[in-house]
């Protein structure tokens, strides 16, 4: 019997970059917690941006925002990642080298010191990600749970490099088509939604995920039962047990729609 789901958000639940959610998605959230199922967000999305998507039922999930660094449940932290100052000192000099635009995410508000209108418009109505410009990141004093570049490059030819260069340092993964995201080492979708599974008892065989992406793997992994969207990367599909609907179709919702008849 599955009692925690874990979905993906961009690519995944919506397309990419967007905050259009199917309604109806809320429904069925609360009808799953009626019978005992939690669901969970699991995004590279800062917290911020996921609790806008999902306003109308932010008190009944778990949101495990920015590839896991920072997990949140009724408005309360449940754990954090941050970085060591040298170490994002290393990160902010290498994400300048490359093509993109950076920006560096603290639990609730992202920051970045990049003058492109149009990104921080992206970002803003796009993503719902709350945004200040600055002069230089690294002269903010605030606690950093993730790094990000986007860039208009494949993420994933990216992200191998960068990911050889922080080798034991950082984990580097594409995440979204456009989006590189520097986190800890031990910080990934599949390692929080671990603690999350240890925390209230509920075993990967109880556990369903869906994702679509590089950096969703790691939790398809802890799932007993994982889907891939069917627009999914072709490594996340050879990850995931089960292929959905993709997910501008609302692939997802007809799965969980399914489970909700059977629970």
């Amino acid at each position: 019997m599955i009692k925690l789901i874990a979905s993906d958000v961009d690519g995944t639940l919506l397309e990419e970059g967007t905050p259009n959610l199917n309604l109806e998605l809320f429904q069925v959230i609360l009808k799953l917690k009626e019978k005992g199922v939690i669901f969970a967000a699991a995004s590279g999305r800062q917290y911020e941006s996921i609790r806008e998507v999902f306003a109308p039922v932010e008190n009944e999930m778990i949101f495990i925002a920015d590839n896991g660094a920072y997990v949140v449940c009724r408005g309360r932290e449940m754990e954090s990642f941050f970085f060591d100052r040298s170490v994002l000192e290393e990160t902010v000099a290498y994400v300048r080298k490359m093509k993109g635009f950076l920006l560096v995410e603290s639990p609730q508000v992202g920051y970045t010191d990049s003058q492109d209108e149009a990104f921080i418009t992206m970002l803003r109505e796009g993503y719902n990600m709350k945004i200040q410009q600055v002069e230089d990141v690294l002269k903010l004093d605030i606690p950093v749970v993730k790094v990000a570049v986007y860039c208009q490059e494949d993420a994933q030819s990216m992200a191998l490099p960068a990911g050889k260069h922080f080798q034991g340092k950082l984990n580097v993964m594409a995440s979204g088509a456009h989006w590189v995201d520097f986190v800890r080492p031990d910080v990934d979708k599949g390692n929080a939604l671990g603690r999350v599974q240890k925390l209230m008892k509920i075993l990967p065989e109880e556990t369903m995920a869906f994702g679509d992406n590089i950096n969703d793997i790691g939790m398809l992994t802890r799932a007993g039962e994982s889907y891939a969207v069917e627009n999914a990367r072709e490594e996340v599909k050879q990850a995931a047990k089960h292929i959905a609907g993709r997910g501008a179709e609302d692939g997802v919702l007809k799965v969980l729609k399914r489970l909700l008849e059977q629970q």
